[in-house]
């Protein structure tokens, strides 16, 4: 059996006018079975066609905050730094994968723009506008645990993890405020935020707001997520 192909989104430096990508999401994707591929940064919808109908899964990478006019909001003073390139080819891959029913795993970013691009809005700002002891930005090292988040037992991540409760790590300052109507929850953290969505309807389409590519090596909850998506594009391949 040949292993899937997963595509996974880029990450930006517009400084130095470069893709690049941290190791941490090929190994996890590799370790689990997987052939790991870095997708072009273009917002073409004929070439994004071409890789949906050829690539098995694909990953959504963390990175930048999503440009807050895609959710029909002003963008707020605390809005960090945003990658129109990166929103408009992530919202147009998107919704070809909604469309095609493709496996899709997104990661703190990736999460939020998979929310965003069926209807949701976002927390533009946490510590202004959503106040809390959680440490939802925590400093590194980043592969050890923050916080725990509470496992929605009617949930695919219950059925994943067999518990109600699990510590995470967390890097980020944005977050869902309301969700999209076709999305359910599927972990909340003690403040309420929502830390984990799927989407009922679709074979796989699952996101975490924390980083398991960074946890691992080390957490055999994350291995779970990196397993379950890698089976779930398996099967595509089949």
């Amino acid at each position: 059996m040949q292993k899937p192909l997963i595509g996974v989104t880029p990450l930006f430096d517009r400084a130095r006018d470069s893709y690049w990508m941290l190791p941490g999401y090929f190994q996890a994707l590799e370790q689990a079975g997987a052939v790991p591929v870095m997708l072009p940064l273009t917002d073409n919808e004929g070439a994004l066609s071409r890789l949906v109908e050829t690539l098995d899964g694909f990953l959504m990478t963390g990175g930048p905050d999503a440009d807050p006019l895609y959710y029909g909001a002003e963008p707020s003073p605390a809005c960090g730094e945003i990658c129109p390139e990166r929103d408009t080819a992530e919202l147009t891959l998107l919704r070809l994968l909604w469309d095609a029913d493709k496996p899709v795993f997104g990661i703190c970013r990736g999460l939020q723009m998979m929310n965003v691009q069926r209807g949701g809005t976002l927390i533009q700002d946490l510590p202004t506008e959503h106040p809390s002891d959680v440490e939802h930005r925590m400093q590194a090292p980043y592969d050890r645990t923050v916080h725990t988040v509470t496992i929605l037992e009617d949930s695919p991540l219950y059925t994943l993890f067999g518990t109600d409760s699990v510590g995470v790590n967390s890097s980020h300052h944005q977050a869902v405020l309301t969700l999209a109507p076709e999305l359910r929850p599927m972990a909340i953290a003690p403040d309420g935020l929502t830390e984990a969505i799927f989407a009922p309807e679709k074979r796989f389409y699952r996101a975490v707001q924390w980083h398991p590519e960074r946890l691992w090596e080390k957490d055999e909850y994350s291995r779970r997520l990196f397993a379950a998506f890698v089976h779930a594009a398996q099967n595509e391949h089949v």
